[in-house]
Order: structure tokens, then sequence, then C-alpha cells
């Protein structure tokens, strides 16, 4: 059975504690600040569960005769590398790429995981078995993961050995023979609200003395002494669709996780206590190939909303023809194809790790260094095309319906491929996308989900063909020689 959207909104409403504006949120399904996002996701499955989108969304598990979403795929060629990509492709066009953790992130990270099933074998064979049976727990039950993979700011001069607190991070306080107990924090649970478990591990370089807080697991979100702190939400502030078309439906929230002696059965722990396998388990396997494959797929449908929203705002404010505009227009897209010709290129140039197929690894650290780049340059661009006119907006939606109002409305509002009604509609979107709180949080968000650009840029440096490229500085200089040019001089002096 392929899951629908009110089977997922059923789900959430487990008992999981999420904490906002002073309080518990209860279910989530129905609070303001999260129900609209809730009835998205319930979107997604809904439209992987339609008939006509059954090949689309879904593939056949091999030796079981079920079907499972293709986010849980492991491709073995690129033919259905390519498959996959057009399932997530697909999917991210429900929600225009706004939905920077959606299901098929986390999937992907884990997918990758068990493609390297014999890193962890060589590991623990007990951890590896855990992570075996936990991918196809999670791809049979249509699970939506979250993951938390970063420690807490704080003093970042520091280890997470070396803060004031020592469980400011997650990590273990007890290890019996039922699992481990977690006290303390972690970050960033980006749609933790809408998923069913989280992943929790860290991404970042651990050191010796840290080894309580190397680990690696998985957990439902209404885990017994689980907090879930909830940031603002933009929805709860969205006065309506029309005003606010982005934030009232695509806010997928992030929040602070905080375990309070969360206890994690040896059966859903894949690393415990280790520094080395951290960082093995996402770069000795296809995992962090996978999950940043993911969110280019996704950046590269946003792309193209953005550079539709570009052409707009011209048309709307009648400057399509001029020549810088078109220079300004030009220039998005290109930067729009940059992204999908990487996209492209790093399904083309891909490689096999074993039996399965996976995108070349320094076409995407490329992608994902350019578009930290390049997203708050689009961004910018959006701003100067449209000018005056996000901000030139009425209040909200009620102003239509004061006649008064409506009518200078209809005066000052003007455009010559819109209507008044139109054109303010148009800008509300813009400005939701561009220049609203929510739109400043994606930017955000573009900048760093990869991570800091100096660890994206490293994972550039560590990824490139050197050798290929010295080869060519080395061919040229064995070219020629001291010697022979000055033989050569003295011949031509005689």
């Amino acid at each position: 059975m392929i899951k629908t959207g009110a089977e997922h909104l059923k789900t959430l409403r487990d008992g999981r504690r999420v904490l906002i504006d002073g309080g518990d949120a209860g279910d989530v399904t129905v609070h303001p600040a999260f129900r609209n996002a809730c009835t998205t996701v319930g979107e997604l499955y809904d439209f992987q569960a339609r008939p006509e989108n059954r090949d689309l969304m879904t593939y056949e598990v091999e030796g079981t005769g079920t079907r499972a979403n293709r986010i849980w795929q492991l491709p073995k060629s690129y033919e259905e590398l390519v498959e996959r990509r057009r399932a997530l492709e697909s999917w991210a066009g429900v929600h225009c790429g706004f939905l920077g953790r959606s299901p098929d992130h986390v999937a992907s990270c884990i997918s990758g995981m068990y493609m390297g099933l014999d890193v962890f074998e060589a590991y623990d064979k007990d951890r590896a078995g855990a992570l075996a049976d936990y991918y196809r727990y999670a791809r049979d039950n249509e699970l939506y993961l979250t993951y938390v993979i970063i420690n807490p700011q704080a003093d970042r001069s520091k280890g997470a050995h070396e803060q004031k607190s020592e469980f400011l991070t997650a990590g273990v306080v007890d290890q019996d023979a039922e699992g481990l107990t977690i006290r303390g924090a972690k970050m960033l649970a980006t749609a933790g609200i809408m998923a069913n478990e989280v992943f929790v591990t860290c991404i970042q370089p651990l050191g010796k003395g840290e080894e309580p807080y190397a680990l690696s697991f998985a957990i439902p979100m209404n885990a017994k002494g689980l907090k879930i702190l909830s940031r603002k939400s933009y929805e709860a502030d969205a006065r309506s669709v029309y005003d606010n078309p982005l934030a009232s439906r695509f806010d997928e929230n992030d929040a602070v996780l905080y375990f309070d002696d969360v206890k994690v059965p040896w059966e859903r722990v894949f690393i415990n206590q280790d520094t080395e396998m951290c960082g093995k388990q996402f770069h000795a396997t296809p995992a962090h190939v996978y999950q940043n494959y993911q969110a280019q797929v996704r950046l590269m449908v946003k792309m193209r909303f953005l550079t539709g929203l570009a052409r707009r705002i011209a048309d709307v404010n009648g400057v399509s023809n001029f020549p810088q505009v078109r220079e300004t227009l030009g220039s998005i897209a290109a930067e729009c194809g940059m992204i999908d010709a990487l996209v492209h290129a790093m399904e083309a140039k891909g490689f096999h790790y074993g039996p399965y197929f996976v995108p070349d690894r320094h076409t995407l650290y490329t992608a994902a260094v350019l578009s930290q780049q390049l997203y708050p340059q689009v961004i910018t661009k959006l701003r100067d095309l449209a000018g005056g006119g996000l901000i030139m907006l009425p209040s909200s939606v009620a102003d239509f319906g004061n006649e008064e109002m409506a009518d200078l409305i209809g005066k000052t509002q003007q455009s010559p491929a819109a209507s008044s009604e139109g054109r303010v509609k148009f800008f509300k979107l813009a400005w939701d996308a561009i220049g609203s709180e929510f739109a400043s949080r994606h930017t955000q968000y573009e900048m760093f989900y990869s991570g800091a650009t100096f660890v994206t840029k490293n994972h550039s440096f560590r990824t490139f063909d050197w050798e290929r490229s010295a080869g060519m500085v080395d061919s040229m200089l064995d070219g020629y020689s001291l010697e022979g040019e000055l033989n050569r001089f003295n011949q031509a002096a005689e």
C-alpha cells in the first residue's frame, strides 16, 4: 500500500512534545503554527498515491513483489538513477522547491548509508545489521525522516567536550543491555514537526575526548523524553494564502531537539561512540553524495520557479524589452541552466560503488559551492527587477472587501500585463519568495544547507582530479628544457 496524505497526518497525532510560544503545541496537524505545512506534506503523499503517478513515484522492491517510493530506490545503473531523479523532481514541483527537507532528503542519506553497508560491517556487524534492518523498516513503512547532525553552536572555539555543560551536545549518559541513554541537544530538525522519525548523528569532525557524542541512531519523534523546541512559526503570522502564499503553506519549520535521558534501543543504534566512523558513514559511503544530490535536484526546481518569477516581474512592470532588463533576465536564465546542467552532468559522469550507481562526487560539490554563492545573488537580482513594487502593496486581502479601498487599489496598482488585483496578487507572491521573513530564512538556508562555505569548498578540493590537471602542466613543462633552449639560442647566434 502506498501512503496517502490522510494516513501520514494520522501518524503525526502521536503525542510528540512540540514546544512553541510558551507551551505545548499538542496536535500539530491542527495547530495554527503547523497545520497548513502538515497539509502540504499530505499533498506530497497524495501525489504519489495517484494511479497515474504509480510508475513515476514508485518502484518494485526486488524479491518482495511490493512497491515503495523511489526515494528508497538503490539505482544500479544510470537509467535507474535518472528514473529516481524524475520522481524527486516531480515531488519538488509540488512545492516549487520550498520544502528543503522534504521526505526524499534524509531517505537519500539513509539509502546511501545502506549502499555502503560494507563500511558498517567492517566497523561492527551488529551495528551494520541494525542499519540494514532500519533501512528496510523505513522503506516499507514509508517513514518521513528528518535529521539532526549539527551540535549546538555555543562556544565554537571549543569542542563538544570542552563546553561549560558536559551535555550541552547530545551524548551518552549511560549504556546497558537494552541500549543507550542520551542527554543533551542537537540541531537542526528542519521539518521535524511533520516527520515520523529523526536520524541523529554528527557530521562535524570529532576528536579525542568527544567519543560520547560520536553517535548514529534513529528514534521516533514521540520518543519518551524527546523535546522539540520550535522556532517562530512564519505560518502562524501569515494572514492568508493570498497575502503570504508561500509562508502560509510551505513553512517546514526548524527546531532544536533536546534529549532528556532518551532511551535508544540497540536495534536503532548504527554507531556507538566512534569518532572515526561518524565521518566514514557519510564520506566512505555514498550517503553524503546522495543526500546532497537530492538537495541539488530540489534547488534545480526552485531555480526554475525563481526564473519564472523574474520574467513575470519584468512583464508586470512593462520592462521586458528594456536591454538592461533582458541582460538581467538572461543572466538569471543562465544561472538556472547551470544548476540544471550540473544535476544532469553528475548523473552522466556517475560511477559504480559496488552494484550501485552513484552521482559524480566532484560535479556534485561543484554545484554545492556555486549554488551557495548563487542563491543570494539571484535574490538580489529579483529585488532589483521589482524595485518598489514589492513594498507598495495593500495591507491585506481584506482591503479588497472595502469599496473605497478597492477603488483606490484599482487606481494605484496598474500594470500593462495584469489587472490591479492580479498585480497585487503576483507581487504578494514575489515578496513572500524574495523579501519576507520566510524568504529571508530561505536565503540563509540555501547558503548553508550543504555546510559552511569553507566545508563545501574543501569537499570540492578533495574530490577534484588534481593528478590529471597536474599531468597536463607536467606535459607542457616536459616539452622543453633549459639546456635545449640554450643550445638553440647559441646556434642561432652563430
